[in-house]
């Protein structure tokens, strides 16, 4: 929302904070933290986003929308927004005015590596402010921060989940590794909270895999990931139909419609074709036997979708069924028509220019079923493809792993540098927070771990890395690095 002013992207409680504080205060030390998970099994949290932040809104939309913005215009706006939400005069505005005037953030930000998998309890960055005048800015961001970054880390740890599976399911049954990264693709786009979010997590799932319809993701990654997509596969797809397509070639006429699809549209290459339009059980026994010798011809593959059901049921088969083709699935169906191959431990491969995708209503626990299953039956893996669509990457909130930015550390003229934490007694340990500065650390007795109430020295070495200091980005990323870093801990 780039019409806003980026001073007023924060919970209004924090606009009157500033003299809350004692008033000799110097500094605010604080860190962002994934603290417990509520989905079993995952052990650790993948950092993402803070470069797309830094530069999104630390740099061009503080520029843009603030600093070079006459000052008056600026005060004028700012007090008129928070006058008419507080009332008039219950807070004072210098300090907003002494910003603009220094004309930068006077802030060092310090994160791991993006594609770094922090444990729980272990911060992605700190956060810190570099003139003792303006220690309120530290946890003024904190509102803007934690609504920013907890979605690309949330949807990066998803897209990672995913990907160890298929991997593992591909080296249990035999199938090509390489094809790996194309098993999970990326259809959540139009159920996700707007395009930024969309973008966002559409960029995290790339981290992990090729496929995505999300088109947005790539622009995000090439303009804030130096990725180049002649240069690289960011993300890729292939031409597939939807429902209008099929709908408007009439039902009686679907088979032409799949004819004329494969053999004039598009007669070589990957093509996928959304089959449950109106009978997706006609299309596999009537319409592909009919194509059979046309599609085992053709220079490509005939990537069969259906798009609604029980997916494990509809791929794998149902053994409740009242048809011996459900009873069979997608997967057995196409295998009796086209054939195959098998992998060097005996798993069946279908035929190359037939194939099969799913993507509705995929879940971790939905994919694990499906991949067990047809390891059970003696099919390889690589015979399916998963979209990954919103009901896997919007159902998850701040929560799901426990993101808070909290203060640990700050300096006043009196008593000078102090440990600071929270620990409530009512609570169960969660929203406990550090203590004191912060070092992250990996060795190999430990892994990655904290050190709590550090001394400057101790705080300057470890993973934390210098980002931004003093409106100067550093340690810059290439989508590149990310990816083989993310890979490096699969």
């Amino acid at each position: 929302m780039r019409s806003q002013m980026p001073i007023l992207l924060k919970d209004g409680y924090k606009v009157g904070h500033r003299p809350q504080y004692p008033s000799d205060t110097l500094l605010v030390y604080s860190n962002m933290t994934p603290r417990k998970s509520r989905i079993d099994g995952v052990g650790g949290v993948v950092t993402f986003g803070m470069q797309y932040f830094i530069q999104e809104y630390l740099l061009d939309q503080f520029a843009e929308g603030f600093f070079n913005k006459p000052k008056d215009d600026i005060m004028r706006a700012y007090k008129r927004r928070i006058n008419a939400y507080l009332g008039p005069d219950a807070i004072t505005f210098d300090h907003i005015a002494d910003l603009h005037d220094l004309g930068y953030l006077p802030l060092q930000i310090k994160s791991v590596p993006e594609g770094t998998i922090v444990p729980f309890r272990v911060p992605q960055f700190t956060i810190r402010n570099t003139r003792d005048e303006f220690f309120w800015l530290t946890n003024m961001l904190e509102t803007l921060l934690s609504n920013v970054l907890w979605l690309p880390s949330t949807s990066a740890t998803t897209a990672f989940r995913y990907r160890q599976v298929f991997d593992r399911y591909a080296r249990a049954t035999g199938a090509d590794l390489a094809f790996v990264p194309w098993q999970g693709h990326d259809f959540s786009m139009r159920g996700m909270a707007g395009i930024e979010a969309a973008a966002m997590s559409g960029a995290a799932h790339l981290l992990s895999f090729t496929g995505t319809d999300t088109v947005p993701a790539i622009e995000f990654l090439e303009r804030y990931y130096g990725a180049d997509c002649e240069r690289e596969l960011v993300g890729g797809s292939v031409p597939a139909t939807e429902h209008s397509v099929m709908s408007m070639g009439m039902k009686d006429n679907e088979l032409e419609t799949f004819r004329r699809l494969i053999v004039e549209v598009c007669p070589k290459g990957v093509l996928s074709v959304v089959s449950d339009t109106w009978d997706f059980w006609k299309v596999l026994l009537e319409y592909l036997p009919a194509l059979k010798s046309t599609i085992l011809a053709r220079d490509g593959k005939l990537v069969i979708r259906p798009d609604s059901g029980d997916p494990v049921k509809i791929i794998c088969g149902d053994p409740d069924a009242n048809t011996k083709w459900e009873y069979k699935g997608a997967v057995r169906v196409l295998w009796e028509l086209f054939g195959g191959t098998l992998t060097s431990n005996g798993y069946k491969v279908l035929d190359s220019h037939i194939g099969l995708i799913y993507g509705d209503s995929i879940t971790p626990e939905r994919q694990v079923e499906i991949l067990s299953r047809l390891e059970a039956d003696g099919f390889a893996s690589s015979n399916v493809v998963l979209g990954l669509g919103s009901y896997t990457y919007q159902y998850v909130t701040r929560d799901t792993y426990g993101f808070a930015m909290k203060a640990t550390y700050g300096e006043t003229e009196s008593r000078g540098g102090q440990a600071i934490y929270k620990d409530p007694k009512s609570d169960d340990g969660t929203k406990k927070s550090a203590s004191g500065l912060l070092c992250v650390t990996d060795d190999l007795e430990m892994g990655i771990h904290l050190e709590e109430n550090c001394t400057w020295e101790t705080e300057k070495t470890g993973l934390l890395q210098t980002v931004f200091l003093d409106g100067v980005p550093s340690n810059i990323q290439t989508l590149a690095q990310i990816r083989a870093l993310l890979e490096s801990q699969r």
